[in-house]
């Protein structure tokens, strides 16, 4: 590959593909780069129990909404065919095997550099995606467990662990289905949650989730961090005594300050009602056949799963000091020409918001470009 081309996208999943409709209807040429063999790799790889946590209906890419007949909450396995038929709507075929090495300036342009060779190209749209590399944190006696462990990246289904006393590290959204899915088949799993947790009903008084935080937005932050609490209290009871406590931070604060959605609940706390799945504190050690909790108390364990998160990963491969200063459209990244999309964790979802930085992507390269042709066509 040595190509030049209006607009290089770094990344085939959704905010790849939805940036480059966006830029298919606008009439601007680009050039899709994906490290994998196929596009969305990490939606084809989830453990296979997930569902999109938000509405169908505020989920959709641009332009293609998603079939009528698709539950409101959409599946793994119906999501990546509904991203492979949107790439074959708008004949978009990336570049598979493309790792990118480097990002650097390249005149007023840019130059990308990938196993077959650099692509140069005016603007720059990362979309290598918010879970792009596992985060596994080293813990005191790691290397003297011997038992499985894994990633939650790696996790498919519950089946190798049937019978097994499971140790579940971290209570995002991740950790908390896969403990689902443990106890739902037979594993007896304990969560590790360190610090505190926001949890949220996937639907409140039959409202998903994701509206009433659309609506949360119009009022001010802080009353609604207050009131929270409150209706969440008489919805899912009061869940300290099960080792769940709220943090510091309100809901809406910790979404705006530390991206930092809440567990959006699919069953997991029945479960912790029940007695089915365990609850335990921050690890102070793990041993060679379990590990110690911060309160002293030490269990065994046959696994472990670390869903200890992700990071984005693209800082590794942009040249040094250079860096949009955040998700979609800003001064600074439209005066680069390098932008991102799909790193805003927003209450509204985040493939809503895909949608909207993609569009927006999209619309402010093409009027850079007709301003750039109209100024060389202007008698000076």
């Amino acid at each position: 590959m040595d190509h030049t081309t209006t607009v290089a996208i770094i990344g085939a999943g959704p905010a790849g593909l939805a940036v480059a409709a966006c830029l298919r209807q606008a009439g601007v040429d680009f050039i899709i780069t994906e490290k994998e063999q196929q596009a969305a790799p990490a939606w084809r790889r989830h453990y296979e129990r997930v569902h999109l946590h938000t509405t169908k209906r505020y989920s959709s890419l641009p332009f293609v909404p998603f079939p009528k007949h698709y539950p409101r909450y959409v599946p793994r396995a119906l999501f990546v065919d509904y991203l492979d038929a949107y790439a074959q709507r708008f004949d978009l075929r990336p570049q598979f095997g493309e790792t990118v090495k480097a990002v650097t300036r390249d005149g007023r342009g840019w130059r990308v550099d990938a196993p077959s060779g650099p692509l140069r190209a005016k603007h720059v749209v990362i979309a290598s995606g918010y879970n792009a590399e596992p985060l596994r944190p080293g813990f005191a006696g790691i290397d003297t467990f011997t038992g499985k462990t894994l990633h939650s990246a790696d996790y498919r289904n519950a089946k190798p662990f049937a019978g097994q006393s499971v140790l579940v590290i971290g209570m995002g959204n991740t950790g908390a289905e896969i403990a689902l899915d443990l106890a739902e088949n037979g594993a007896q799993p304990t969560i590790s949650v360190r610090g505190g947790v926001h949890i949220v009903p996937r639907e409140l008084f039959g409202v998903p989730i994701q509206m009433v935080g659309m609506a949360a937005r119009l009022g001010p932050q802080r009353f609604n961090d207050v009131l929270f609490p409150v209706i969440l209290d008489v919805v899912l009871g009061r869940l300290e005594k099960y080792g769940l406590k709220r943090p510091g931070q309100g809901l809406l604060e910790q979404i705006a300050i530390a991206s930092r959605i809440p567990v959006i609940d699919v069953g997991t706390i029945g479960k912790i009602r029940e007695g089915a799945i365990k609850v335990a504190p921050d690890i102070a050690e793990i041993s060679q056949r379990g590990a110690r909790f911060a309160d002293g108390k030490h269990c065994k364990f046959d696994a472990i799963i670390f869903a200890t998160g992700y990071r984005p990963g693209y800082a590794r491969f942009l040249e040094p000091g250079i860096q949009p200063d955040r998700s979609g459209v800003t001064p600074k990244a439209s005066d680069l020409g390098l932008y991102l999309i799909g790193f805003h964790n927003a209450v509204t979802g985040l493939l809503r918001e895909i949608g909207i930085e993609a569009q927006a992507i999209a619309d402010d390269i093409r009027h850079r470009l007709n301003r750039k042709k109209a100024s060389e066509i202007l008698p000076v």
